[in-house]
């Protein structure tokens, strides 16, 4: 994943794909800041969902907007919003404000009902 305003410190291994969804009815504000040589703040406007690349380790501060301050509300580790990159693998979910990693079950195919409709239509 190309983040080409801050990209991560070029030492860094084993960077993992995570994913915020801002559950409320505010503008945050998502910031990494305790990775030396690295600094990340994003604008996540409510319901937007902020999907990123980071490093174990890494905390994410999640910062609640009024209009001229802001309110520290939470502080995640990067690990509990990693996400899986295979596709339909999973899904971004929020819970209280927390995005997890659920993991989807393969697309089922049409019932043999469907499918034999399907052929008399052809």
């Amino acid at each position: 994943m190309a983040q080409i305003l801050d990209p991560l410190p070029s030492k860094s291994s084993n960077p993992i794909i995570c994913c915020y969804i801002n559950a409320t009815s505010q503008i945050q504000i998502a910031k990494i800041s305790n990775i030396p040589n690295w600094y990340f703040e994003r604008v996540v406007f409510p319901g937007q969902r902020l999907v990123f690349e980071s490093v174990i380790g890494a905390l994410m501060e999640v910062h609640t907007g009024a209009l001229a301050s802001s309110i520290l509300s939470d502080t995640i580790p990067c690990d509990r919003l990693q996400i899986n990159e295979s596709p339909y693998s999973s899904i971004c979910e929020t819970k209280n404000s927390v995005a997890r990693s659920v993991n989807l079950s393969p697309r089922l195919t049409s019932p043999s009902k469907s499918r034999q409709v399907l052929s008399r239509v052809d």
